[in-house]
């Protein structure tokens, strides 16, 4: 093969990562340094957008350090057994993007995931390597989101959360059959055990010392992974159920989702097409309801295990269970207030604030963050009532927008 330039490398690196989506920076804070100077942002546009807790545009290089892998999991195109172009950066490559792309204000930080070369600790070690060298040599104080590798040894992922601002380990496929199926050199107990092992590294490092100083910080952005949808025949039921088994096991800052993209020369245990877009995109929603409004899953996915597809989760509860409403805007508890389609935490928040002053108008809603086009049909308040609004089926008819299959990338 003949030798790739940098710019080939890096073309073929960056589409490889697009399949990898959990390229996120919720939770990260700009690293401060001893004399206030460093490399590394909070704001701006970039190549990989991500999103800091306050909403800001976080703008990330994402790239493979390699594509090559000695493991042949059926869904991945980078699989050993697939014939693509491969490439492969050094550590220094790494680097140099990194600061050249930061001192361009292309980005802010970096997403840095691997194929497994020779072995899982080499692999980590040159990662470890990469992140080291940005914070100790170059000074570099933005983001670090690093994909750690399961059977990495613990020293390494040690190391890792010492430099990088996020770490996360892919879960790959909703269940432990599915994943023993397609890629059966991975383990979930093993997945699972680091999983575990970073989040008790985390909450220690959050204690403080008998002197009473703070611990070095491990990964403060904390740990997130990525599932991928419509590879196996896992309902969406099952899905949310891993996911909420996830957050509530290893304390996770997100789940990812990422609908299977069919690949060049795939296996026939794998499906011929990809799920709707529109899949992915309701499980992310389902997803907000589980973590911020207080639903279970049974309650989303209903006896079907599958979102509705027309309609958003919230509203599809919302018109299944439509004797719950309309909803009093000045005496529903939170609980039944976050449940009513058009409102979010926040506006709910602002409700409950301003009715410890007087009773909350219709008309006082809208600057209050509620979308009343959807809300207005199931709630009540002084100055407006639904009337007859009350049928679901007419409800349902007029939300249900005209069918749109989204582009993958």
């Amino acid at each position: 093969m003949s030798k790739l330039s940098l710019d080939q490398k890096l073309a073929i690196l960056s589409d490889a990562a697009k399949y990898d989506a959990s390229c996120a920076s919720s939770g990260g804070e700009r690293r401060s340094s001893r004399d206030g100077s460093g490399l590394g942002s909070s704001g701006g546009s970039g190549i990989c957008h991500a999103y800091a807790p306050d909403g800001r545009c976080i703008s990330l290089l994402k790239i493979l350090m390699t594509n090559f892998c000695i493991y042949d999991c059926v869904y991945c195109v980078n699989r050993v057994s697939s014939q693509i172009e491969r490439a492969r950066f050094t550590v220094d490559e790494v680097v140099r993007l990194t600061i050249e792309f930061y001192r361009r204000n292309y980005i802010e930080g970096l997403f840095l995931s691997s194929g497994i070369i020779r072995s899982p600790d080499e692999t980590m070690a040159d990662m470890v390597r990469i992140a080291r060298t940005l914070r100790e040599v170059e000074n570099f104080r933005g983001y670090i989101h690093l994909k750690t590798i399961p059977d990495a040894s613990p020293e390494l992922l040690d190391e890792a959360g010492r430099w990088a601002d996020r770490l996360s380990i892919n879960v790959e496929l909703p269940t432990v059959e599915g994943l023993a199926r397609l890629a059966p050199e991975k383990s979930a107990t093993g997945i699972r055990k680091t999983m575990a092992s970073l989040r008790q590294r985390r909450e220690a490092s959050r204690e403080t010392t008998h002197t009473g100083k703070r611990k070095a910080l491990f990964a403060p952005a904390g740990q997130s992974t990525q599932m991928i949808v419509g590879a196996d025949a896992a309902n969406d039921g099952t899905i949310l159920t891993q996911a909420a088994q996830l957050y509530a096991g290893y304390g996770l800052s997100r789940v990812y989702y990422s609908a299977f993209s069919p690949i060049p020369d795939s296996s026939a245990l794998l499906p011929l097409k990809s799920p709707p877009l529109l899949r992915e995109h309701r499980l992310y929603q389902a997803d907000w309801l589980l973590r911020f409004y207080g639903f279970e899953v049974d309650e989303i996915a209903g006896a079907s295990g599958m979102l509705d597809l027309e309609i958003d989760p919230k509203l599809a509860w919302a018109l299944a269970h439509r004797a719950a409403f309309p909803v009093d805007v000045n005496r529903a508890p939170r609980e039944m207030l976050l449940r009513v389609p058009g409102f979010g935490t926040k506006t709910v928040g602002r409700i409950l604030d301003a009715r410890q002053h007087g009773a909350v108008r219709y008309d006082h809603l809208k600057a209050m963050g509620a979308v009343l086009k959807t809300a207005k049909a199931f709630i009540s308040a002084p100055g407006w009532s639904p009337r007859g609004m009350t049928d679901a089926a007419t409800l349902r008819a007029r939300f249900a927008p005209a069918p749109v299959q989204l582009s993958l990338f």
